[in-house]
This record gives structure tokens, sequence and C-alpha cells, in this order.
């Protein structure tokens, strides 16, 4: 004989948690990645300033003093991700102790 499987049975509530780890898996997924533009992702002056721990004001003036390469979609500001990542590796010093 087969046992009936109702809402409360341990197999459903199983079911139930597996689909809300692969729901939270995909949220972080879509939260964390970018499409790409011709294999380069985008970063927003608000994604850059966060990840370089600068103010926004501080992102222009490095745009206009030409420290920081940029492009500029009519008012939307965007930065390659390689660029930034090119610009913190020309800019890095080794501790001299």
């Amino acid at each position: 004989m087969s046992e009936m499987i109702t809402k409360n049975h341990a197999l459903v509530a199983e079911f139930g948690d597996s689909l809300d780890r692969l729901l939270d898996g995909i949220e972080n997924f879509m939260a964390n990645s970018r499409p790409t533009l011709g294999g380069e992702r985008f970063l927003t002056d608000r994604e850059v300033s966060a990840r370089l721990k600068v103010s926004r004001r501080t992102l222009q003036d490095y745009r206009n003093n030409g420290i920081i390469a940029y492009y500029q979609l009519g008012g939307k500001i965007l930065y390659k991700e390689s660029d930034i990542e090119r610009m913190l590796a020309a800019n890095y010093r080794e501790a001299f102790r």
C-alpha cells in the first residue's frame, strides 16, 4: 500500500526547502552578474565608487584629471571593469618594510 503525501509530509517540506535554496542561488547569481558587451563588463560610477571606497565626486576629479578612463553616454558614465583593474595594477606600490 502507498502512503498518501499531504502538505505536512516531510518530503513536501524538504522539496520546499530545496526550492527556496535554488531561488536564493538564482537571486544571488542575478544580483552579482552583469551582461557583457563584447566580453567586457561595464560599471556605473556608483559601483566603481563603492569598490574603490571613494566618493562619486572623487571619481569626477579622477575623470577630469585623466586618471581614470570612462565612457559618457548622455548623462550616464560607464567604466570598463578591465580599465579599473589595469589602473589599480599600474598604481600598485610594494610595501617597503
